[in-house]
Order: C-alpha cells, then sequence, then structure tokens
C-alpha cells in the first residue's frame, strides 16, 4: 500500500470550499491503493463558519496531524491574514519530522491556501519525496488587472505581487498538477516549460451523493435561510458573490425584468435568494448581488445574505427550492466546484457561464439543465426569459442523464487522482 501524505490547511470541521475534495476522497483512497494522512492547521486558527456534521463522514481509520499557527490577532498587524502564510512555519516543523519518521511515496496539496505549497520543493530536496498540487484556482491570476480598483479584492497589491514571487518556487520542481479546468493548466505550462513533461490530469470536485443522504435522514438539524410566502417560486443560488459575477447577475435580472413587463401576474411570484456570497466573517460581509437589483428596480424581488450557511444547510437550502440559478463568472478558466450539488438537488437548473468553463460541458453533457452563455448578451436575456417563463408554467424536476452524470461521482474523481499519484511516482 502506497502512502500519500496530503497537506489541507483548512479541514471539518471549516466550511470551505478548498478542503471537500480532499473529505469526499478519503472514503475511497484505500480501494485504489493509497493510504491516505492528513495534515491540517489546528481549528482555533480558522475564523471561517465552522459547521460538525462534516466530520460525521470521515473515516475513523484516517490519520489526522494538526499544526499551529501564527495568531491572526498578531501577524493582521502587518497585513498576514492567510492561513497559509501563517502556519507554513509549523507546517514545515512537523512535517519534517513526520518524514524523518515514516516513508511517504507522495505529498500532495490539495488547498487554495497557495503559499504553502512552496514547501513542497524544499522537502522533495531535503528527503527526496515527490509533490503533487491540485490547483483548484488560479494562484498567480492576471485578471483583475485592468479591472477599476473598487473591483479588485483587498489587499490585492500585495497578494499580486506575492503570488507572482511564490507560484515559480512551487512550480518548477514540481511533480504532477491536477487541475479543476483545463485552462488552469495550460497557463501553468505556458509560464513553466517543465509543467510540459511532468504527468497532469483535469479533475473536477467529485459528487458525493452521501451527503444528501444525510441531509434528508435529518431535515431536524437545519432551517432555511430565506423565507417561503404562499404562491411564491423561490429560486436559489449558494455560493460566492463578486464583481466578476456581474455580468451573468444583470443578464438574469434584465431576463426577468422582461417578464415583469411582458407577463407581471405570473412573473411577480418569483423570488430569488442569494446566499453565503461572502467569505468575510459573519455580519461584516459587502452585498455584491443586491445593489445590482438595487439599481435595476427589483429590490422586493432580491435578496442576499452575505453570512455563509453551513454545507449541509446549503444542501437543504438547495433541496428546499422550487428551482436553482447558477451565475458564474465572465473568466473563461472559471469552473464552478459546486455544480454538483446542484445537480444532485434534482430541481430545475438555469446555469449562465463563459461557454468555454468546464462547468457549461459538465451539465450540457448531463442534460441537468439549462446553460447560458455570458457573451452571448444579445440572446441571452431572451434565453433567461424563456427559461423562466417555462419554469413558472410547469416547474418539475430537472432531467439528468444520471447514467452520464455518475462518471462524475467522487469514487471516480478519487480514481482519478490516484491514477495520476501512481504516474507522478513512476
Amino acid at each position: 500500500m502506497k502512502k500519500v501524505l496530503i497537506i489541507s490547511p483548512y479541514f471539518p470541521p471549516s466550511n470551505t470550499a478548498d478542503m471537500q475534495r480532499v473529505r469526499m476522497s478519503l472514503p475511497y483512497f484505500k480501494k485504489f491503493g493509497w493510504e491516505a494522512e492528513v495534515v491540517t492547521v489546528l481549528e482555533k486558527h480558522s475564523d471561517l463558519s465552522k459547521d460538525k456534521l462534516l466530520l460525521e463522514n470521515i473515516p475513523s481509520n484516517i490519520v489526522i496531524h494538526q499544526v499551529d499557527a501564527f495568531s491572526k490577532k498578531f501577524t493582521s498587524k502587518f497585513g498576514l491574514g492567510s492561513l497559509g502564510l501563517r502556519s507554513m512555519y509549523s507546517y514545515r516543523k512537523h512535517v519534517n519530522k513526520l518524514l524523518k519518521a515514516k516513508h511517504y511515496d507522495l505529498i500532495y496539496f490539495s488547498t487554495t491556501e497557495f503559499s504553502v505549497m512552496i514547501l513542497g520543493a524544499y522537502w522533495k530536496k531535503k528527503y527526496n519525496v515527490p509533490y503533487a498540487i491540485d490547483m483548484q484556482d488560479p494562484w498567480h491570476s492576471t485578471y483583475y488587472e485592468n479591472r477599476p480598483k473598487s473591483e479588485r479584492p483587498a489587499k490585492y497589491w500585495f497578494s499580486y505581487r506575492l503570488n507572482k514571487f511564490l507560484e515559480p518556487i512551487a512550480m518548477k520542481n514540481l511533480d504532477g498538477l491536477i487541475s479543476v479546468s483545463q485552462a488552469y493548466i495550460n497557463t501553468l505550462q505556458n509560464r513553466y516549460k517543465n509543467l510540459k513533461s511532468i504527468p497532469t490530469k483535469v479533475i473536477t470536485f467529485g459528487a458525493y451523493a452521501p451527503d444528501f443522504e444525510f441531509v434528508k435522514s435529518n431535515v431536524n438539524l437545519f432551517n432555511l435561510p430565506f423565507s417561503k410566502t404562499k404562491d411564491s417560486i423561490n429560486i436559489v443560488y449558494v455560493g460566492r458573490g463578486g464583481h466578476d459575477l456581474k455580468i451573468s447577475v444583470s443578464l438574469l435580472f434584465e431576463g426577468f425584468k422582461k417578464g415583469l413587463a411582458e407577463n407581471p401576474v405570473i412573473f411577480n411570484r418569483l423570488r430569488f435568494h442569494f446566499i453565503g456570497t461572502s467569505y468575510a466573517r459573519n455580519g461584516t460581509g459587502k452585498p455584491t448581488i443586491k445593489p445590482i437589483a438595487d439599481e435595476m428596480g427589483l429590490s422586493e424581488f432580491v435578496f442576499e445574505q452575505t453570512d455563509r450557511v453551513s454545507f449541509y444547510n446549503s444542501i437543504f437550502s438547495l433541496l428546499n427550492a422550487e428551482a436553482l440559478i447558477i451565475v458564474g463568472s465572465d473568466d473563461p478558466q472559471y469552473t464552478a466546484s459546486k455544480i454538483y450539488p446542484y445537480i444532485l438537488a434534482d430541481k430545475p437548473l438555469m446555469a449562465i457561464f463563459h461557454p468555454l468553463s468546464s462547468a457549461s460541458k459538465i451539465i450540457n453533457e448531463c442534460g441537468a439543465g439549462r446553460v447560458i452563455s455570458v457573451l452571448d448578451k444579445k440572446n441571452a436575456i431572451n434565453f433567461i426569459y424563456d427559461e423562466l417563463a417555462k419554469w413558472l408554467s410547469n416547474y418539475k424536476k430537472s432531467s439528468t442523464n444520471w447514467a452520464a452524470f455518475s462518471k462524475y461521482d467522487a469514487k471516480n474523481m478519487t480514481k482519478l487522482q490516484c491514477d495520476l499519484f501512481n504516474q507522478t511516482i513512476n
């Protein structure tokens, strides 16, 4: 049995998107010949929302190592809040001990706390252990360079330069690369020619049906974060907001406004709920969806909750909606890891994405919903209007081809990871 040491600063009960691949893969690694251990950061250092229920599906035999980190109260004085940066010293110290005491065939970074990934090159040089990286998002990205300062993330000036400095350290010695998007791999291979000669594979996040079974069996544990009124049709989106979603959100609301103008009686029944749109601490997030609705005169129909909800409560919300919407970025590299819960919810689904997004391909391939191009502004408004009208006349379950969808389940996605692990160490 080969052994992989997984570096994932966030881990249950922290409710973050970037640890979900690891969480959903842990039950299956052994089946494909790999024994996994996880090194994460002590829960007390994560200021993101917690969901103790996320621990329910972690196999009891998995070894979890926890490392310390510098307090954010101290590091924030210097503008350093990243968990990856705060924990790097402790990661180096603890994993050094592990690598001296045990044999590991591979070190696997699966996180969006990118800074910690530079330790892969250090451990490879010191202990001769190969390492693979899971790129769930772009690390050093130029996406915001031509955007107004008001639309750039906080501390963008510093993070842009730090990422530009750190990314080459991790990439120039890399042994294996996984990404949720071929576009991410292409970008990295254009920057670092050595990546063209190592194993790479596009692996989306997996669909994990046990999460839905758990929610359906424990409905008393959850509360709806939105209100239902008689005769209303509640359309739900659970996920981050952001200025890069402005075009798709605006198109959605333009399609809705067309409906209000042409058929106000039935379109007045629609209510749009955007839930958990900010990564900021509860009570401190800034709305990015509702202001667009307000400008367009749709305040009474659109509701935004910036505070994140627990992972299982998000599934509960999807299951209790009449229909679902996914608004995506105008960035062709964008992929939405959350599309699988949306598909598993088995509801009418509409997604507004860049046509090159891998999420568009998956939804179309499975017939799970209507995908509308964020670039086709001329027709998008009419397509959105048509889809909303269809839901109003006869909303029902999705028409998903579950046989086609089965290849995206977490077990198959774990097998693909293990295939790349084998290629990497060979």
